[in-house]
C-alpha cells in the first residue's frame, strides 16, 4: 500500500516515476511470468501492468514507484530478459531491436524530466557495464537531436544490428560493446530514455490483409508518407495528426488488422480524435472499425477527455466519462477493460500489484 500513501496530496516531497519496459516475448507465458516477476519484490516499486500480445510477440510491463526502486526493477527486468530471450529465434509483427526493445522513464509526481534523463543514463550505463549489452539513449535523454526518435534508432530492427555495428556510422550504441559478440547476437540492443506520458493506442480495423489499416496509418501519422513522381522525384506529404506515430498491421489471432499508434502527447491529439480519424478513412473505403485497444496504462485525464466527446454535453462526473470513453472507443472489444487497473491514478491508488 506504500504507493497509495505516496499519492497523498499532503506529501509534497513524494517522487513517483513510471518505467515501461517492452520485452520481446508475447507467447510463452512461463517466460513472460519469469521476466515480470523479476521486477517484483522491490520495496518502493510496484508492477502495475503486464500486457502480452501474441501477434506482436511482445509484452508491455508497467512499473511505478520511487525513482531508485524503479531503476533497480528495470535493471532486473532487462537482466532476466537477457537470460530468457534469444533474439535469433524471435519473430513478430511489431518492430524491435532487442530482447528488451525500449525502456522509457516517465515523470509522474515530484519528478522532473531531467530527473528521468539522469535515471535513464544511469540505467543505460549499468546495463552496458554489468550485462555487456548495447544501449541506445532516446527521447529527452538522446545524445543528439537525430537520435531522439525510437523509430530512427530501431530502423532495420534486430536483423540489421550486426551490419550497423560492423559499418560504424551515426547510429552506433551510446554504451556497450562496439563489436558483434555472443551477448549481442542473443540479446540485440535496448533503447533507454526519458519521455512524457505516451499513450500506446491501437484502432481495430475489420479486415485481415491490413490494406486499409496501412493506408490509414500513413495518413494519420505526423510524418505522413513519401510520394514519388513519374520522373523519380520524391516528396513527403505530412500526416493529419500532430505528435502521432502510426502504422497498419495484421492481427492474425483475431482475424482483423490494427492501426497501431503512439500518441506522443495525448493533450495535442486525444484518443477520440485518433479513433475518429482512422474510422473516417477506412469507412471511406467500405471498411469498418471494431473498437480499439490501449496498451499499457493511461492517464485519467486522457480518458476523461475522450469521455467528454461520447457522453452527454455538460457531464462532469469522472466515472460516467470514463465509462463513456470505454464504450465510445470500444476498449473492451478484444478483452475486458478494467479502469481500476488500466488508469494510472486509479491503479496506483488501489495498492494492488498486477
Amino acid at each position: 500500500m506504500f504507493i497509495s500513501r505516496l499519492l497523498n496530496e499532503n506529501n509534497m516531497a513524494v517522487k513517483i516515476v513510471e518505467c515501461v519496459p517492452n520485452f520481446s516475448e508475447g507467447t510463452n507465458q512461463k517466460i513472460i511470468d519469469i521476466i515480470a516477476d523479476s521486477g517484483r519484490g522491490i520495496e518502493g516499486a510496484k508492477v502495475l501492468g503486464i500486457e502480452p500480445d501474441s501477434d506482436y510477440n511482445r509484452t508491455v510491463l508497467t512499473i511505478a514507484g520511487e525513482p531508485e526502486s524503479v531503476l533497480e526493477a528495470a535493471f532486473r527486468v532487462i537482466k532476466s530478459a537477457s537470460e530468457n530471450i534469444d533474439m535469433r529465434q524471435h519473430s513478430g509483427e511489431h518492430p524491435r531491436i532487442g530482447a528488451v526493445d525500449v525502456c522509457p522513464f516517465v515523470p509522474l509526481k515530484g519528478v522532473t524530466m531531467e530527473d528521468c534523463v539522469v535515471l535513464s543514463k544511469r540505467l543505460a550505463k549499468k546495463v552496458s557495464d554489468e550485462l555487456n549489452i548495447c544501449t541506445f539513449l532516446y527521447g529527452e535523454a538522446a545524445s543528439s537531436p537525430d537520435r531522439e526518435l525510437l523509430s530512427d534508432l530501431r530502423k532495420g530492427q534486430y536483423e540489421s544490428l550486426e551490419e550497423r555495428i560492423a559499418n560504424g556510422g551515426p547510429h552506433l550504441p551510446d554504451y556497450g560493446p562496439k563489436e558483434w559478440n555472443e551477448t549481442t547476437a542473443k540479446f540485440g540492443a535496448v533503447v533507454i530514455g526519458a519521455r512524457q506520458i505516451l499513450v500506446a493506442y491501437n484502432v481495430n480495423v475489420q479486415e485481415t490483409d491490413a490494406k486499409s489499416a496501412k493506408m490509414a496509418g500513413s495518413l494519420v501519422r505526423s510524418s505522413g508518407r513519401l510520394l514519388k513522381s513519374e520522373d523519380g522525384k520524391k516528396t513527403r506529404i505530412p500526416g493529419m495528426l500532430p505528435m502521432v506515430q502510426g502504422m497498419g498491421l495484421p492481427l492474425d489471432s483475431h482475424n482483423i488488422s490494427q492501426v497501431s499508434m503512439n500518441l506522443r502527447d495525448v493533450t495535442v491529439t486525444p484518443m477520440h480524435i485518433a479513433f475518429e480519424a482512422v474510422k473516417s478513412i477506412v469507412n471511406d473505403h467500405g471498411i469498418d472499425t471494431c473498437g480499439s485497444e490501449l496498451v499499457g496504462l493511461v492517464p485519467l485525464s486522457a480518458m476523461v477527455e475522450a469521455g467528454k466527446w461520447y457522453a452527454e454535453d455538460g457531464c462532469n462526473d469522472e466515472s460516467i466519462l470514463v465509462d463513456a470513453a470505454i464504450k465510445g472507443l470500444g476498449l473492451d472489444y478484444l478483452s475486458s477493460f478494467d479502469p481500476k487497473k488500466r488508469i494510472i491514478e486509479w491503479a496506483l491508488a488501489s495498492g494492488v500489484e498486477s
